[in-house]
């Protein structure tokens, strides 16, 4: 069966993308080194951190690797070595939370007997005979995942995985030929007291480990790297160190309402009535209460602090585009609804005038009808994705510079009707 209804996987103009994907791990990977090649850059595989001093001006790191230990010197430095991070502990940041008392394999496999076009549940008995087993796009291999005794040896050959799935399922036609990668592992469910120590950050499963119910740990560490990323550049580049400090301060609630997510489904799960609806997929989560949120009128589409939007539209030479590829990048946005003025430039932040004979045109109407925006408004899209402010054009000009003098490297004198 699949675990999700025709509801659930709708895409709108707003959100194009409403099903979720399941990709290996390796894929995954493999997108992240290319992108970090064509920036000039390698991971440094056969590396390890064997400690760290920290002091006023920056972080010394000593790394271990075969040809001996080397120190590195960095204004930052930052932890995302997983739930038994070696930064964590030497930060003597705490962890609470639980073990959860649930054992689970999950194994990457070829398999026969199964098609592609949906996720597979079987239970036949209680709970803990559940599989689930799941296509991973892009590739010929499926996702099993299935609860475990606490204790005892798992075969993970193909052969005992195939015997795993005639049991849970009644089916002698499924086959499992090859695992390509595979593991067990105890559920629990922690958070960190702290995501920073001074100039030392940790992120991803170093500040939270949680059940796999939900499917957005990945993503929830993901969006902890772009969120201190953005922040970590522009303060390199020049920007106030006090930007830093609003990291914690949007992450850590995000996690915090992840994890009670997650183990409130890992509880349907265990009475085999868990289903993904909207709270699953959290595009609703966002930053409204942070720092870097600018009030607004309430009760509109959006606000600040809000997930900003996709929506379909065209460019000046009539091409079709949409928001999303607008936002790429490491950039600012600014969007001006059918706006009279332009703002002049200022560096790190892309203008982009929506209007008949402007930058972008709404023919379709998606952008207004997303943002409730009306004309003479704009609103200013940070580099990770979110809003920072919506303003009349009567307000821009002083709003926005104030905004920006806490946010970029530089934010030189600006003016409406500028170039």
């Amino acid at each position: 069966m699949s675990l999700l209804t025709e509801a659930d996987v709708s895409p709108t103009p707003a959100e194009p993308y409403a099903a979720p994907l399941m990709l290996p791990q390796f894929a995954t990977e493999a997108v992240m080194r290319e992108r970090l090649a064509e920036l000039g850059h390698h991971p440094r595989f056969g590396t390890r951190l064997t400690g760290f001093e920290q002091d006023a001006q920056g972080v010394t790191a000593r790394m271990a690797q075969e040809s001996g230990e080397h120190v590195i010197r960095a204004r930052f430095l930052v932890g995302t070595d997983g739930g038994r991070s070696a930064v964590r502990h030497a930060l003597a940041i705490d962890f609470p939370g639980e073990t959860l008392g649930v054992r689970a394999i999950v194994a990457d496999v070829r398999l026969e007997g199964l098609d592609r076009s949906a996720w597979h549940r079987f239970q036949l008995a209680s709970p803990a005979t559940q599989v689930m087993i799941c296509p991973l796009a892009g590739t010929d291999l499926f996702q099993i995942q299935a609860p475990v005794a606490l204790d005892g040896e798992i075969d993970l050959s193909p052969a005992g995985l195939t015997a795993l799935i005639e049991e849970r399922t009644g089916r002698g036609d499924i086959a499992v030929c090859s695992v390509s990668w595979s593991s067990v592992y105890m559920m629990s469910a922690r958070l960190a007291d702290r995501y920073r120590v001074g100039r030392v950050f940790i992120a991803g499963d170093a500040a939270h480990v949680h059940p796999p119910t939900g499917g957005q740990g990945l993503n929830t560490s993901v969006q902890d790297a772009y969120n201190l990323g953005w922040k970590l550049a522009a303060v390199l580049a020049g920007a106030p160190e006090a930007l830093l400090d609003s990291y914690e301060e949007e992450r850590r609630p995000i996690a915090s309402n992840m994890l009670r997510l997650s183990t409130r489904l890992l509880g349907e799960a265990k009475q085999g009535t868990m289903r993904r609806d909207r709270e699953a997929r959290q595009l609703d989560l966002g930053y409204r209460d942070s720092s870097l949120s600018v009030p607004g009128p309430v009760g509109g589409k959006v606000q600040a602090g809000d997930r900003a939007p996709d929506a379909p539209c065209r460019g000046q030479a009539g091409q079709q585009t949409r928001l999303f590829t607008v936002f790429q990048g490491p950039h600012w946005t600014l969007l001006g609804y059918d706006v009279r003025d332009r703002p002049s430039a200022i560096a790190g932040l892309r203008i982009v005038i929506i209007g008949t004979g402007h930058d972008l045109v709404d023919d379709g109407g998606h952008i207004a009808e997303a943002y409730g925006v009306e004309p003479g408004q704009w609103v200013l899209v940070r580099p990770d994705g979110y809003i920072a402010g919506i303003f009349s054009s009567d307000e821009l000009e002083a709003q926005l510079l104030r905004y920006l003098a806490h946010t970029l490297p530089s934010c030189p004198a600006a003016t409406l009707g500028g170039a």
